[in-house]
């Protein structure tokens, strides 16, 4: 309810201030600094309620952003903050997004080090050699989607040169995804062989040097053709593993994968694959330990008609040594199939010189027979005010399926936010 009440008052309290920004104090200030944000009060609630989750709410958001940048000669810091008051855990929160100093050496490396979004691949929404940390609890709670992409401790090294180009990151304690815990969410557990809300914490990989993460990308454009290679040492980035005890924790995991993207007809083309190495279940037979994986993905996106945007993906995770999975399961009822089959389907249409955005995005798939919603409805009345109505449904047959499991989770929400 407080957040509600807020969320009404928000225009008349910014409206109020609108002329804070027009005294000669900001003028002489912003020579100096220049500093962006945001305020942004947002609201998400289920659509019928989960037994295992206590209160109707997905989201109830109070944030605040501020970000700027430094210029100290060769020197640049980038500083992004978000804070607020998260309704749904009755906290306050700050969180730092970027936190950065970046230089170069020589002409052609470019080097940053600190707390920071990284980002790579070609898939929309499905990450194969993207093996940087996400957080699926903003992203399945209606947050904007810059959130799905959580910040992590690292520091990177990017080459340029004629014959290939370089980029280096190198995380020196294991980020990994935020995940479903049991607090926003219930999830299926297949040691219960039902949803659970358990309200756990993964046991993590100790800190040292070799349990962090090492991802490296080569990268090259020819004529108007993308083409990457990638490598990856670390873990799997979700407690999918357990220890001889059945605390959920992470297996160590490498990949190594490449991508391409090029213009193809009326649109452009992508196509990405990855090998996921487990490292301590090569043979596949220890069911406390994820298999190796192939991952397979090719898209086409294309403007169908003036304004309207459709984008197309097919996706697979191939299970390698799916028998010896069975063979050793605890529960072979509650396995993967060896090949599982995702379907996504991008539809924008933009209207009134961009003020109205529409969206559907959907994942279903074939093979687990279960899908995901994903519309939204974005109204910019200017270039400082921005309205977003979207929502998040999930169905299927399966209980212990991917998109199955979060069924009762399915809600709707609503985001004002204010730019300055």
């Amino acid at each position: 309810m407080r957040a509600w009440c807020l969320l009404l008052l928000m225009p008349t309290m910014l409206f109020a201030q609108d002329n804070m920004w027009d005294d000669d104090d900001w003028a002489e200030e912003e020579e100096r600094t220049y500093w962006t944000g945001f305020l942004e009060a947002g609201l998400g609630t289920r659509f019928e309620e989960d037994p295992l989750v206590a209160g109707r709410s997905t989201l109830e958001d109070l944030r605040w952003r501020a970000e700027t940048e430094w210029q100290l000669d060769r020197y640049t810091v980038d500083l992004k903050l978000d804070a607020g008051y998260d309704g749904v855990e009755n906290e306050w929160f700050a969180d730092i997004r970027d936190l950065s100093l970046g230089f170069t050496l020589g002409e052609n490396t470019d080097v940053s080090i600190g707390r920071q979004v990284q980002t790579w691949g070609t898939g929309d929404l499905l990450f194969l050699n993207d093996l940087f940390p996400k957080d699926f609890q903003s992203f399945f709670s209606g947050r904007d989607d810059e959130y799905l992409k959580a910040p992590g401790n690292a520091v990177r090294v990017s080459h340029f040169s004629p014959a290939v180009n370089v980029d280096f990151v190198w995380t020196p304690e294991f980020e990994p995804d935020i995940y479903l815990t049991g607090e926003r969410f219930a999830f299926f557990s297949p040691l219960a062989g039902n949803n659970v809300a358990p309200r756990f914490t993964a046991l993590e990989p100790q800190r040292s040097f070799d349990n962090g993460e090492f991802a490296l990308r080569l990268f090259r454009t020819v004529e108007s053709s993308e083409y990457a290679l990638y490598a990856y040492r670390g873990f799997f980035k979700q407690p999918s593993g357990l220890t001889t005890s059945l605390q959920p924790t992470f297996a160590p995991m490498s990949a190594f994968g490449a991508s391409l993207r090029r213009p193809a007809g009326p649109g452009l083309f992508n196509a990405e694959i990855s090998y996921y190495d487990s490292r301590d279940d090569r043979d596949g037979s220890n069911p406390l330990v994820p298999n190796s994986q192939l991952r397979l993905l090719a898209g086409f996106e294309w403007e169908a008609r003036t304004n309207f945007t459709i984008g197309l993906q097919y996706y697979v995770e191939w299970t390698l040594d799916h028998d010896e999975l069975l063979a050793n399961s605890f529960a072979t009822e509650f396995e993967p199939d060896e090949r599982r089959h995702l379907i996504t389907n991008r539809l924008t249409w933009r209207a009134g010189m961009d003020k109205y955005t529409t969206s559907l995005f959907t994942f279903y798939s074939p093979s687990d027979n279960d899908f995901y919603l994903r519309p939204q409805f974005a109204y910019r009345h200017s270039d400082q005010w921005s309205l977003s109505i979207g929502g998040n449904v999930f169905g299927g047959e399966e209980q212990q399926t991917f998109f199955k499991q979060l069924q009762d989770a399915s809600n709707l929400y609503l985001r004002l936010r204010f730019n300055y």
